[in-house]
């Protein structure tokens, strides 16, 4: 039977009737010099072998069924790596620029979906190397698995064993998608039955001589649901209200060691001290336009990913809940963002995520704009590679990597690179026109919280 898109990737694919909901991620890797370039091409090659998704594209099916990945029949590696020489002066801001333009375009859906674009001549004899791959081809966590399999340890590429074979493509039979669909939703079908039947004992047995707490555990359920589904009606921010097609992006880096030290003197994780910066950015913006702000409603992607899932695909769930904003004091701004990440994280929904994102595909697409389009903003914390790498034998000197704001104003991804916690800004213009004020905010932010770092105990 075909491959079928799980439900959250799909979920991802079918959004994107609306421009303004597109799923595309973008990283930046700077390099100390040039790589190697036959080096660089071997190891991607590796990878299209490794990573099936890599050489397949998205086709639609037959409904209810979800679209399917198949092999595209016309792979060319050499298509999907450009390479390309910066023009003067070559400075970070000539790759953002370039970056920014890759983030705004969309993908040609007869291909993979992903591009690596190579850029020499940067100052000080630096390079770079922009990925952009749609989120329906992996998430944060899978994209750091495939970095592992670009990068070497050391400034000498390891060699590498014989890469598969291109599998043959024939055309599909015509009534095949039809077969497959048909399957699929049998198969589906019957998994449901199937779970209502092994999980049917237990709920009659529990209402019968539990009634009060299984009235009281049906109810959380669906309240929880309600809480990943509901619609936002409009922004928290008197401010951010507008959407558009228009992307500006930047970036930051703080320390690591300082930013954990600043998380733990206000009683959280890292997570919650970069959210907490952010957050403090955003307060400082709205001051500068003399407005006030309380809580603005959040978007935090959450990783699904177990150990032994594959590298390709999407397994991540998006949770939405409000973040206090208007709080002044970082440390105790940090308390109450890990208390209720905290109670995000043991939501009882979060286990049916993909029957959840089935039904959401079953919606409106004016409804899953309805979801998203009106969240203030959105933070992502991605852990990344803990010792130094390199790519073609040229140093990795950072990595920076940029999500899309589906539907909110502003997308700020925290990635961490040995001992660096590398901040990706990906602002839409719409609804931040200032982009330098913004910027100066919320680096203010992250010195507000890494301030807690040094100060007396």
């Amino acid at each position: 039977m075909a491959e079928f898109m799980r439900n959250s990737d799909a979920f991802t694919w079918a959004m994107e009737s609306d421009p303004r909901l597109r799923s595309t991620v973008v990283t930046v890797i700077v390099l100390d010099r040039s790589p190697d370039w036959e080096a660089v091409r071997e190891r991607f090659s590796l990878l299209s072998a490794k990573v099936p998704m890599m050489r397949q594209r998205v086709v639609p099916s037959p409904a209810p069924a979800p679209p399917r990945w198949e092999y595209a029949p016309d792979f060319d590696l050499d298509f999907h790596l450009r390479r390309v020489t910066a023009t003067a002066p070559g400075t970070i801001d000539t790759v953002l620029e370039m970056a920014r333009v890759a983030a705004m375009g969309a993908f040609d859906r007869a291909r993979p979906l992903w591009e690596a674009t190579f850029i020499d001549g940067l100052e000080n004899g630096g390079a770079a190397v922009i990925l952009k791959f749609h989120h329906a081809l992996t998430d944060g966590v899978g994209g750091i698995q495939i970095g592992m399999i670009l990068f070497d340890l050391s400034e000498v590429p390891e060699k590498q064993g014989p890469v598969a074979e291109l599998p043959e493509v024939p055309p599909p039979p015509w009534l095949r998608s039809y077969r497959d669909t048909a399957r699929y939703d049998v198969q589906s079908v019957g998994n449901a039955v199937l779970g209502a039947l092994k999980g049917a004992p237990k709920l009659i047995s529990n209402g019968i001589l539990r009634p009060v707490p299984s009235v009281s555990s049906v109810a959380q359920m669906a309240a929880s649901v309600y809480r990943t589904v509901r619609p936002v009606n409009r922004t928290g921010s008197p401010l951010m209200k507008e959407r558009s097609l228009i992307r500006r992006l930047g970036v930051h880096e703080v320390p690591f060691s300082e930013l954990r030290a600043a998380a733990h003197r206000g009683g959280g994780a890292l997570n919650d001290a970069f959210v907490a910066g952010v957050a403090g950015g955003l307060r400082r913006y709205h001051e500068k336009h003399g407005a006030s702000v309380g809580d603005l409603h959040l978007t935090m992607p959450m990783s699904l990913r177990a150990e032994g899932d594959e590298i390709g695909g999407n397994r991540v769930t998006l949770m939405r809940f409000d973040v206090p904003v208007g709080v002044l004091d970082p440390s105790e701004r940090i308390r109450q963002i890990h208390e209720r990440t905290g109670k995000v994280r043991q939501e009882k929904s979060l286990p049916y995520t993909q029957w959840i994102a089935g039904a959401l595909n079953m919606m409106p697409r004016w409804y899953i704009g309805s979801i998203l389009r009106h969240v203030d903003f959105l933070c992502s914390d991605v852990p990344g590679i803990p010792m130094p790498v390199f790519l073609g034998g040229a140093r990795v000197v950072t990595q920076y990597a940029f999500g899309p704001t589906i539907g909110a104003s502003v997308n700020v991804t925290l990635l961490t690179y040995v001992d660096t916690c590398a901040v990706g800004i990906d602002v839409d213009t719409g609804a931040i026109p200032d982009y330098d004020v913004f910027h100066e905010s919320l680096v203010a932010g992250f010195d507000e919280v890494l301030a807690l770092a040094s100060a007396p105990a």
